[in-house]
């Protein structure tokens, strides 16, 4: 389940907030590690909603569960495959080159 944050400083740092209202995601940025992926998740007005740190097994597992919605990522040797992966649950992936 993806976890819905407001920008106070406790929600970023991870902690679960019950009373965060429910906004929906529409562009996320993923910056892709060897062992870990560091998500960020904005809403129709630039507001981040989601900042986490998921393994590369959470990836796909989460991404099924959100609504489609455009994803970017810096262009590597793993990234054309979870594109595609991510692109089959219906989402719009876009590769960026690295500089």
């Amino acid at each position: 389940m993806v976890r819905f944050c407001p920008t106070s400083k406790r929600c970023l740092r991870g902690a679960p907030k019950a009373d965060a209202p429910k906004h929906s995601i529409a562009f996320v940025g993923i910056d892709i590690g060897k062992n870990s992926f560091h998500v960020v998740g904005l809403d129709e007005q630039g507001a981040i909603v989601l900042r986490q740190k998921w393994s590369r097994g959470q990836v796909e597992a989460r991404f099924s569960n959100m609504p489609p919605c455009l994803i970017g990522m810096e262009a590597c040797v793993g990234a054309h495959h979870l594109t595609r992966g991510l692109q089959k649950l219906g989402h719009d992936t876009r590769l960026m080159p690295a500089r």
